[in-house]
């Protein structure tokens, strides 16, 4: 098994600097696999100089010119050109596939966020894993970010991407984990990925369910959104359609698929491996498994859930501890690498 390891970065300042730092540390082999990927160049040739991603840009610098200036930076940082990061991280915005094809495309895929609200004095629990190409291994990051505006914040980055549609959390108390949906229902608007950056510069819970029920979305994802001063723990089902917001009040588990009966009419895409690893976590947390932590749902391999595919594979598993003062997180690269990463951030 390659050991994964993930990268510390540290940035400071505004964000076309921050953007730089990024980036430079983004200069892997990696982002030039990605950008030498078949689907890629098809993309880049389909869309690129098109109306429909000078419109998602459009919309991005109108409403969050600061993270339209990050993307800039992560460009320059990497040695690219602005065109070609933006069109990596609007993919899931412009690829409007066929039933096929999107089948094709989520398989393997992952994440699965298990959610556990708050009991007596105890912290609320937000846990993730994130699920990517196994290529990627030893080429992502977990950024820590002191910009001159908005919250401190940190993230699990991949090469290229926009730091937030991952996990990550903000010292306003806000955590956020991202898992993939699929419905066909894109349009132009606001890049999905943006709005995911936007999460991490929110000031509390309200600014961030604001965020995501904007009428204008290109596409979407699931959010988990966690806040510490309250300890609520929202599940947050976001297509470009629509925004369902719900707050736990019990253990449960979320994959790669819309559950909410408010979107039974949208068509979407399931994978087996989504619906296979929604059933299982369901029934481990029915069964008590979160007795022993949420490590114990997530590091399942029988389904898998816990995933070392061919195609597909786990890159990190993140648990947060919500308290009203601080956020208690950690991050294992695999089962056998525990505590890879760690820290507290105090809530301000």
């Amino acid at each position: 098994m390659i050991k994964n390891l993930i990268t510390r970065v540290r940035a400071k300042g505004d964000a076309f600097s921050i953007g730089c730092a990024l980036g430079k540390a983004n200069a892997t082999s990696f982002l030039e696999y990605r950008l030498g990927m078949e689907q890629f160049r098809a993309l880049d040739a389909r869309w690129r100089g098109s109306e429909y991603l000078k419109d998602l840009e459009a919309a991005a610098r109108a409403a969050y010119p600061r993270y339209v200036r990050e993307i800039e930076g992560i460009a320059e940082g990497a040695g690219k050109d602005f065109k070609t990061i933006f069109l990596l991280n609007c993919q899931t915005d412009l690829q409007i596939p066929d039933a096929a094809s999107a089948a094709k495309a989520v398989a393997g895929m992952g994440c699965t966020t298990v959610l556990i609200p708050a009991e007596g004095n105890g912290p609320a629990v937000i846990a993730h894993n994130e699920d990517g190409e196994p290529e990627s291994l030893g080429a992502n990051f977990w950024v820590e970010i002191e910009p001159d505006e908005g919250p401190a914040w940190s993230s699990f980055m991949t090469a290229g991407m926009l730091p937030g549609g991952t996990f990550g959390l903000n010292e306003s108390g806000l955590v956020q984990t991202i898992n993939e949906i699929t419905p066909n229902d894109q349009k132009p608007g606001m890049p999905r990925q943006v709005l995911c950056r936007a999460i991490l510069g929110a000031k509390s819970l309200d600014e961030a369910v604001g965020i995501l029920k904007r009428n204008d979305r290109s596409c979407g994802f699931h959010h988990t959104l966690g806040d510490a001063k309250t300890r609520k723990v929202l599940s947050v089902e976001a297509p470009a359609t629509g925004c369902v917001v719900v707050e736990v009040a019990k253990p449960r588990a979320h994959a790669n698929h819309l559950l909410s009966s408010e979107f039974s009419g949208l068509k979407q895409t399931i994978g087996a491996s989504s619906r296979d690893r929604q059933a299982a976590a369901d029934r481990m947390i029915g069964e008590g498994a979160l007795a022993g932590g949420a490590e114990a749902v997530l590091f399942d391999e029988t389904t898998p859930i816990f995933k070392d595919w061919k195609d597909s594979r786990t890159l990190a598993t993140s648990i947060f501890e919500l308290f009203p003062d601080r956020i208690e997180w950690r991050i294992h690269a695999a089962r056998d690498e525990r505590d890879t990463l760690s820290g507290t951030m105090r809530v301000v």
